[in-house]
């Protein structure tokens, strides 16, 4: 899995390309792990070129989830494909990283 990050004035954008499994996930929170530790607590994680999400790649979300949170901001996500949003609703975990349709309206309300 690729990422691509970009900051932006409100977050960073965080753009995955490939399949979140149990080969990309430690390179998703390695990726946020640095943008937290770079300044940026606001996050969005742009799932648009996500074709495939497993458990390890959910694990990953929460995981940076916690760590946007604990230094005071927040991750979010968007852009989700079908395969991806299924396994968030599967596992209700939609409640908890809400889809937004665009990395901009993510935090557009905040």
């Amino acid at each position: 899995m690729q990422f691509t990050v970009e900051q932006k004035p409100r977050f960073a954008h965080i753009t995955g390309t490939g399949r979140l499994n149990m080969v990309g996930a430690p390179k998703l929170r390695e990726v946020v792990a640095q943008v937290v530790d770079g300044g940026s607590n606001h996050v969005v994680v742009d799932l648009g070129g996500t074709e495939f999400m497993d458990s390890s790649g959910l694990g990953a979300l929460i995981g940076c989830l916690k760590l946007a949170r604990q230094a005071g901001g927040d991750l979010r996500i968007a852009n989700v494909r079908p395969q991806v949003r299924m396994v968030l609703e599967l596992t209700s975990m939609h409640r908890v990283l809400t889809p937004y349709d665009t990395a901009d309206a993510a935090f557009a309300d905040d």
